[in-house]
């Protein structure tokens, strides 16, 4: 029997094993869930075995469990280290959602819960594909696995392990299926990400919430103080003001700009994807480039004083925002936490107490993209798709990409079946099932084609 037919073969017990991985709430960011973190890793060590390796576990690590698991037995063939996540985000807003974001729901060809595609459903997606070379022959290749608990919070703890288990963790290219492709059915490979640098600002002012009547107008209030610096961390246009934040950004040149139109969004589409009214940003740069090549700096959240119902007139003790820089190929999350920090001192009233915390950052990416791992992800998408992919970058993060490339000192292929309209960190997110289906079919194929290209070392 082929790959594919056994795929063909087992595809309701697969689906189903999935549904039972995303009704578990492994939401890294909230404590509560820490037992579910436990369950989520122990699901998956038995949907590795189920598949036939021969060695896989639990590991401890300094945050979430790790699940580590190898099948070493393509003596002289390459070993593909797979990585990937098992904890999602919260929820909220629930009642948005059309139906329980932790009990999985087939919908229009569509498979919905929180996982589905980031990243319980891609990991599934991988874990099929080599339990079908597994079961059906010799296999192309020697596998190993790393998948983590905590990639939604920054991967935190996992660089010590990395460090720590090196040399097992050796191989001759790295597997990552945690981003998305150009649409439905349009295949595509990711070959840039940007990095991250995430703060939270706290104003305090008085030391308590105080009357607005009683004292407002003598004492600073931290919420108003907070928005007028936020208002002066970028410019209308979309320029970020920060001193320096610009001074390490790779420039785009015309090959990269002719690249990048090539898989280019339309604005139609991107106006779709989102419902806004109408797009902005940073001019002399198309929205594509604004996304993929260019820094940003977005509030992800502002809070402080009264939010409640009806009204209760304070001057609030403390206000906070949570802000986050999204950085291009060059840049330092370090050297941006600094010179963030140093200009919110600079610009911030002396009437409140100011304090900057560095919560998680990441490197960006950029892949080398005429290496025959790349060859064989280009390749394995046309098969199983049927139509030549796209060379894409991603705006978002995978902080701990370049950790692997750097550690491991091999090539990263970011090969995964989501999709520009996934819903991954909001409500209803989903996972088309032709990508479920044909992304086993893709990732088998990658397999057998990088076991006949790459050398083993």
């Amino acid at each position: 029997m082929k790959p594919q037919e056994y795929l063909s073969q087992q595809r309701a017990r697969f689906l189903d094993d999935l549904k039972g991985w995303l009704a578990i709430p492994s939401i890294s960011a909230l404590p509560a869930h820490k037992p579910d973190m436990q369950r989520a890793a122990d699901h998956l060590v038995g949907m590795l075995k189920r598949a036939g390796i021969d060695r896989a576990e639990v590991r401890p690590s300094d945050f979430n469990p790790v699940v580590y698991a190898e099948h070493l037995h393509a003596p002289g063939k390459p070993t593909i280290l797979v990585y990937g996540h098992y904890d999602v985000m919260p929820v909220d807003p629930l009642n948005e959602w059309a139906s329980k974001p932790f009990a999985a729901e087939v919908r229009d060809n569509f498979l919905y819960g929180r996982g589905s595609a980031d990243d319980k459903g891609q990991i599934a997606i991988v874990t099929n594909a080599v339990e079908a070379l597994i079961k059906t022959g010799t296999p192309p290749c020697n596998f190993k696995f790393i998948v983590e608990g905590g990639e939604e919070v920054g991967s935190e703890g996992l660089d010590k392990y990395l460090a720590q288990h090196q040399q097992e963790l050796a191989c001759d290219a790295v597997l990552v299926s945690d981003t998305g492709m150009a649409g439905i059915d349009k295949p595509s490979l990711c070959v840039g990400l940007r990095g991250l640098c995430y703060v939270e600002v706290f104003f305090n002012g008085p030391a308590t919430d105080l009357h607005s009547g009683s004292f407002g107008g003598i004492v600073e209030n931290p919420a108003i103080a907070l928005a007028h610096l936020i208002s002066q961390l970028k410019d209308r246009s979309g320029k970020v003001l920060i001193p320096g934040f610009y001074d390490d950004v790779r420039s785009l040149t015309p090959a990269d700009r002719a690249a990048i139109q090539a898989a280019a969004k339309t604005d139609a589409d991107l106006l779709k994807s989102t419902g806004a009214p109408k797009l902005c940003g940073e001019p002399g740069f198309t929205p594509t480039e604004r996304i993929w090549a260019r820094p940003t700096l977005d509030v992800n959240g502002i809070y402080g004083g009264f939010t409640g119902e009806g009204a209760k007139t304070v001057i609030p003790a403390q206000a906070a925002a949570k802000i986050s820089m999204r950085l291009v190929a060059d840049q330092s999350p370090d050297k941006i936490s600094e010179l963030f920090e140093k200009f919110v001192n600079q610009i911030a009233p002396d009437t409140v107490k100011v304090r900057v915390s560095r919560l998680h950052g990441g490197f960006p990416y950029l892949a080398r993209t005429d290496g025959p791992a790349i060859a064989a992800g280009k390749q394995a998408l046309k098969e199983a798709f049927g139509s030549e992919p796209l060379l894409e970058r991603e705006g978002g993060s995978i902080p701990i990409v370049v950790t692997l490339a750097q550690a491991l000192k091999v090539d990263v292929v970011l090969m995964g079946f989501g999709y520009p309209d996934e819903h991954s960190h909001a409500p209803n997110e989903h996972l088309p099932l032709s990508h479920f289906d044909k992304g086993m079919v893709a990732a088998a194929r990658f397999f057998e084609l990088a076991g006949a290209s790459l050398k083993a070392r």
